[in-house]
């Protein structure tokens, strides 16, 4: 006879068993989109550098200032507005003047050092931009940033219940540390997807964890916990769900343009600045704004000369303030001066996007999509090599109640996750509708 404690163990195991492959069925179209489309996206330096190719060693010789090189710019793009001047990467590269144009669009002119005009391209048009899209919303907008958050849940729900599958009962370490070869078919492909989800589980998590802060009801979330909190030392340096992003389309280009033509005392040259950001040694990219240009997050720079980097390396954030009249400074920060829960998160983030380390970061993450992707065919083979023919083979659903603190765990990982709670609520309330049309026409039907 079984005694009360295995059977609940048993039921317990079956539900989450029961779990793990409805969150497997779900999110698996969206894991092989996010995970091809994020393994692209690690090598984004790599792959903007490959577009800007016909821009690159131009040479030094006959190079002129920065000053010609906007001007030439600008005499390309008649009434455009001056967003930034990018530094080139290496001697001879062209530098990338970034333009306002009067239609909204925004476009990044590269200029040799010779001062010609080589080519542009258009703020949210290369390779890296439109996967990113994709990873971030599938190309849907909102509906699309919700789809990712909802899927990207359900992955955290099915990588911790593939966890607690995962624990032998009684434990053994072939078959939990590493797939006993040996074995064939089914029970083979079992062990691979067991103990691959085990060694990368961890990776798994800190990737999705690490994602939420963009995600659109987490990340909105999240930021007026931050604000209520007083977790904030400047601005937000991320961009939350779907919205458009500045640096592609400037919808307050005539305002500036009003702005700009206010009454102003005389600057110092681009050049003067040029020079003040060469000094400093920030990270590629390196940005030099002018006063009252736009920027990516938040709102435009105010009456000073800024220079900062944008790097995907966050922990080298830093940002650079000039006097427009006096070329003085102003004002320096870094990513030290930024609250250490925007530190935690930033961390984060340069971890996601691969950026943390350098190459081995990037690799690290193509190893773990190739893996996720791997652990999840593999668990459709097992699926489809199990279940009857004609019938949907999910496992049992047991009638016995949840543990208590299971229940508080779920209830935890729903307030934690709201795209997951509020699904969860709506299965369940499903479920239920279902099994009571059930039993109503077990009562109508004729005893036998």
């Amino acid at each position: 006879m079984v005694s009360p404690v295995k059977a609940a163990r048993g039921a317990l195991y079956r539900t989450l068993w029961r779990w793990h492959f409805y969150a497997g069925l779900f999110v698996l179209p969206f894991i092989l989109i996010l995970s091809v489309t994020g393994a692209i996206y690690l090598f984004k330096p790599q792959i903007d550098r490959w577009e800007e190719r016909a821009y690159l060693a131009q040479g030094v010789q006959g190079a002129v200032s920065p000053d010609r090189q906007l001007a030439a710019a600008l005499a390309a793009y008649p009434d455009a507005r001056f967003n930034h001047y990018r530094l080139p990467r290496e001697p001879g590269d062209a530098a990338m003047v970034q333009l306002g144009l009067p239609d909204g669009r925004v476009t990044e002119v590269f200029v040799s050092p010779q001062g010609a005009v080589l080519g542009s391209i258009d703020a949210g048009t290369r390779i890296s931009d439109i996967v990113a899209m994709i990873h971030g919303s599938l190309l849907l907008g909102k509906w699309g940033d919700w789809l990712v958050e909802l899927a990207a849940s359900w992955t955290i729900v099915m990588i911790l219940t593939g966890l607690y599958l995962w624990w032998p009962r009684p434990f053994r370490a072939a078959g939990t540390f590493w797939p006993r070869l040996s074995l064939r078919g089914r029970p083979l492909l079992k062990d691979i997807h067991r103990v691959t989800g085990f060694w990368i589980a961890g990776l798994v998590l800190v990737m999705l964890a690490s994602g939420l802060p963009w995600a659109g009801v987490w990340g909105s979330a999240f930021k007026a916990v931050r604000a209520q909190m007083g977790w904030v030392q400047g601005g937000q340096n991320w961009k939350v769900g779907a919205g458009a992003d500045h640096a592609a389309h400037d919808h307050d280009h005539e305002a500036m343009l009003r702005a700009a033509a206010a009454p102003r005392p005389t600057t110092l040259p681009l050049s003067t600045f040029v020079t003040r950001a060469d000094a400093q040694g920030m990270a590629f990219p390196v940005l030099v704004i002018p006063p009252h240009a736009p920027q990516r997050f938040g709102p435009p720079t105010g009456n000073v000369w800024t220079v900062k980097t944008e790097t995907q390396n966050r922990p080298l954030a830093r940002q650079v303030t000039y006097d427009p009249v006096t070329g003085t400074e102003t004002g320096r920060s870094g990513f030290a001066d930024r609250h250490v829960i925007d530190r935690v998160v930033n961390t984060g983030i340069a971890w996601h996007e691969g950026q943390l380390f350098g190459l081995a970061n990037q690799l690290i993450g193509v190893a773990t999509t190739l893996a996720l992707i791997a652990i999840s065919v593999l668990g459709v083979l097992m699926w489809l090599r199990r279940r009857p023919a004609g019938t949907l083979g999910a496992p049992p659903a047991s009638d016995m109640r949840m543990p208590r603190t299971m229940v508080v765990a779920i209830v935890l990982l729903g307030f934690l996750l709201p795209l997951f709670g509020a699904s969860l609520i709506a299965i369940l309330a499903v479920e239920r509708i279902i099994r009571f049309i059930r039993s109503g026409r077990a009562a109508r039907s004729p005893r036998s």
